[in-house]
C-alpha cells in the first residue's frame, strides 16, 4: 500500500484506474516514444505481422487487467484508497482487510511474482503498441528487483519508528474517505480486524527474532515510543474527530444511523484499536535483547545482499553497482559543498540564518506555487486540496509532512499534512509544500493520474522516481520569486543538497559498508565539521533504523538533475524546461535504469519537436 507521500517515505500502496480498452488498440500513457525496437518487418510480411500485433495486443491486454483486478482487491484499505468506486471497475469485495502479514504468505507472494514473470516473459515485446512496450518493460524491471530478495523475506521490516505500518496505517483510517453508507460500515469493519492485522506482525516479528534477524533495543525502543503514541481515550481522539467530520459530510444517512455508527465506533477503538497497540507493544518489549546486532544492515548474515535488493528497490538506479553509486553521491556532495564554499560570506551568512519566505501562511503558499509553476510546468486539470495538522499526539512518530494520494477516480481530491512539532520547526514551509504539493507529490500525481490510464502502471511502486521528484520540485523552489535575494536561493539550495546528500551517503556506507557509529562520527567530524555527538548518534540510528530510506530522495533527485544537466549541455539553447518536465511526467513512475535510456532518444527528438512546433 503507498498511499503516503512523504519525507520520510512512502507507505506501500496498490493503486489503479482500469481503463476499457478496444480490441486493438491499448490506452496508455501519452507521449513516450519506444526506442528500443526500431526495425519493421518486411512488407511481404505486413499481413501475417498485423494478425501477429492484434493478439498479442489483446492477449496482453488481457494479462495485464487481470494482474491489476487481482492485486487491486487483495485488501480493503488499499482498494478504497485506489478506487472510490470499485464496482464501476468489476472489482469484487476485497479478499481481507489489511492484507497478510505472515512469513508464509511473502514467500506465497514471491511465488506468484515468478509466475507473473514467467508469464510476462511469454510476450513478444515487439508485437506490442509502444505503450505497451513501455509497460512491458517497466513491470519486467519491477519483478526482476523484487526475485532480488528471494529466500530473505525475514530480512523485510513492516514495521519502523516513522515509516512503518503501525505508524502510517492510523493516518490512513482517519482519512479513509466516506462517499456511501457502505464505506462508513467497511472502515468500521476494517477497525475491528485490525488487532488481528497485528496478531499477525507479531507472530512476524518473533519469527524475525528466532532466526537471529532482530533489531537492537535502540530500534525497539524509538518502536515502542511510535506505537506508544496510539494508546489514545477510545471517546476523544484524533479518529473520533475525522470519523465525525466525515459522517457530516454524508447526506444520504439519517441521524439515527449516525449516532449507532458513533457507538459502535467508540467500542471498537477501545476493544480492537488500542488493544491492538498494547499487544504491540508487550511482544516488542519481550523481544528486547534478543537483537544482537548493532551495526547497519550488513551486520545481519545475509544483511549487505538484501541491503543491495534494498538499494535496488528504492532507487531503480542507472548505476551499475552500489560502489559506482556510492562514488556518484560522493562527487554530488563535494560539488554542491564546493559551491556553499566558494558563494558563502559573512553577509551571506548573516543573511542565511534570518531569511523569511515572503509567503507563510500554507494555502498562501500552494497559491503562490500553483502560479510560480505555470511557465515551467504543464498544466493541471482541475483538482482541489486540504491542508491538516497532524494530531498532537502524533507529532513525535510522523514526518514533518506527507501527501495522501487520492483514488484514481477521483484524483481532484488531495490532502497534505504537516507536523507542527518543535523538532521541525527549522523545516522550510515554504520548500516542503512545494515538495508535498506543487510542483511536487500532489501535482505528480495528479498529472499522471489524467495522462495514463494503463492500469498496471498505476500498481507499481518507484519510490525514487516519485520521492526523487519531489525533492528536485523542492529544489527548485527555492529559485521562484519566494523574497529571497538570487544569491540566498542558490546558497541554500546547494546547502540543502548537501545535508540530504551526507544522509544519503551515510545510508550506503553504514548498511552497506558496515560504518560504526564511532566511524561515522569521525567522518562527519573530518569532512563536514559536525561534532556534536548526540547527532552523530541520532544520524547514525536512523539509518539503522530506515535502511534505504534516504536513498529514494537523494539518489532519485541526483538521476533527474544529472539527465537536466545533460539535456542543458546538449541542447543549448535549445533547452526547454517546460519540454523536460514533460518527458519525465509523461514517463510516469519507472525505474532510471529505464527512463535513462527513453531520455537518450529524448534528446534527440526533443529539437525536432520544437522545430516542428
Amino acid at each position: 500500500m503507498n498511499h503516503i507521500h512523504s519525507r520520510s517515505r512512502r507507505f506501500r500502496r496498490a493503486a489503479a484506474a482500469l481503463g476499457l480498452w478496444t480490441a486493438i488498440s491499448a490506452s496508455g500513457c501519452r507521449g513516450v516514444p519506444d526506442i528500443t525496437e526500431t526495425s519493421a518487418p518486411a512488407q511481404q510480411d505486413y499481413e501475417v505481422y498485423t494478425e501477429a500485433s492484434v493478439q498479442a495486443q489483446n492477449a496482453f491486454d488481457q494479462f495485464t487487467e487481470e494482474l491489476f483486478q487481482k492485486e487491486i482487491s487483495a485488501d480493503a484499505i488499499s482498494l478504497h484508497y485506489s478506487l472510490a468506486d470499485p464496482s464501476a471497475y468489476g472489482i469484487d469485495d476485497p479478499a481481507t482487510a489489511f492484507g497478510s502479514a505472515s512469513l508464509e504468505s511473502l514467500q506465497a507472494d514471491m511465488a506468484d511474482t515468478k509466475s507473473v514473470q514467467e508469464e510476462l516473459l511469454q510476450f513478444d515485446r515487439s508485437l506490442l503498441t509502444e505503450d505497451q512496450q513501455l509497460t512491458w518493460s517497466v513491470l519486467n524491471s519491477y519483478l526482476e528487483t523484487a526475485l532480488m530478495s528471494d529466500g530473505l523475506e525475514l530480512y523485510s521490516r513492516p514495521l519502523s519508528p516513522t515509516i512503518g505500518i503501525q505508524a502510517q496505517l492510523p493516518i490512513l483510517l482517519a482519512e479513509y474517505p466516506f462517499y456511501t453508507r457502505d464505506d462508513v460500515e467497511d472502515y468500521l469493519w476494517l477497525l475491528s480486524q485490525i488487532d488481528v492485522y497485528y496478531g499477525e506482525l507479531e507472530e512476524f516479528e518473533r519469527e524475525k527474532s528466532a532466526a537471529g534477524l532482530y533489531y537492537s533495543d535502540t530500534t525497539i525502543d524509538h518502536l515502542i515510543q511510535s506505537c506508544e503514541s496510539y494508546l489514545i481515550p477510545a471517546q476523544d481522539n484524533f479518529l473520533t474527530e475525522t470519523f465525525e467530520e466525515k459522517l457530516a459530510g454524508l447526506t444520504d444517512v439519517t441521524e439515527e444511523e449516525k449516532q449507532a455508527w458513533r457507538q459502535e465506533h467508540v467500542s471498537l477503538i477501545g476493544e480492537h484499536f488500542v488493544p491492538a497497540y498494547q499487544s504491540l507493544i508487550e511482544t516488542l518489549t519481550s523481544l528486547k535483547g534478543t537483537g544482537t546486532n548493532e551495526a547497519g544492515m550488513c551486520g545481519y548474515p545475509q544483511g549487505k545482499e538484501y541491503y543491495e535488493y534494498l538499494v535496488y528497490a528504492a532507487t531503480g538506479t542507472s548505476y551499475s553497482s552500489v560502489d559506482d553509486l556510492t562514488d556518484a553521491v560522493t562527487n554530488r556532495i563535494e560539488e554542491d559543498a564546493m559551491a556553499v564554499a566558494e558563494q558563502l560570506t559573512p553577509e551571506l551568512y548573516e543573511e542565511m540564518l534570518t531569511y523569511t519566505f515572503s509567503e507563510t501562511d500554507p494555502d498562501a503558499i500552494l497559491e503562490s506555487l500553483q502560479v510560480q509553476i505555470q511557465e515551467d510546468f504543464p498544466q493541471l486539470p482541475a483538482c482541489s486540496y486540504t491542508v491538516k495538522e497532524v494530531p498532537e499526539a502524533l507529532e513525535l512518530s510522523l514526518s514533518p509532512a506527507f501527501y495522501l494520494t487520492p483514488p484514481m477516480d477521483r484524483f481532484q481530491d488531495n490532502v497534505i499534512y504537516i507536523n507542527g512539532s518543535e523538532q521541525y520547526a527549522s523545516t522550510p514551509l515554504y520548500t516542503t509544500l512545494a515538495h508535498e504539493g506543487y510542483p511536487g507529490h500532489l501535482y505528480q500525481t495528479v498529472y499522471f493520474s489524467s495522462v495514463c490510464d494503463e492500469p498496471v502502471r498505476h500498481l507499481l511502486s518507484f519510490p525514487a522516481y516519485t520521492e526523487g521528484w519531489a525533492t528536485y520540485a523542492e529544489f527548485q523552489s527555492y529559485y521562484f520569486d519566494n523574497g529571497l535575494s538570487p544569491q540566498l536561493q542558490d546558497l541554500l539550495m546547494h546547502n540543502q543538497a548537501v545535508s540530504l546528500g551526507i544522509h544519503a551517503l551515510l545510508d550506503l556506507n553504514i548498511n552497506y559498508y558496515g560504518w560504526t557509529e564511532d566511524q561515522t562520527a569521525a567522518f562527519l567530524e573530518e569532512t563536514y565539521g559536525i561534532t556534536d555527538r548526540e547527532t552523530v548518534n541520532r544520524m547514525f540510528e536512523a539509518m539503522v533504523d530506515n535502511p534505504s530510506n534516504y536513498l529514494e530522495y537523494y539518489v532519485g533527485w541526483l538521476e533527474i538533475q544529472e539527465m537536466r544537466e545533460q539535456a542543458e549541455e546538449t541542447l543549448g539553447t535549445g533547452f526547454n524546461a517546460m519540454d523536460f518536465h514533460t518527458f519525465l511526467l509523461d514517463m510516469g513512475p519507472a525505474p532510471f535504469s529505464l527512463i535513462r535510456t527513453y531520455f537518450q532518444s529524448w534528446l534527440v527528438t526533443a529539437p525536432l519537436s520544437q522545430n516542428a512546433a
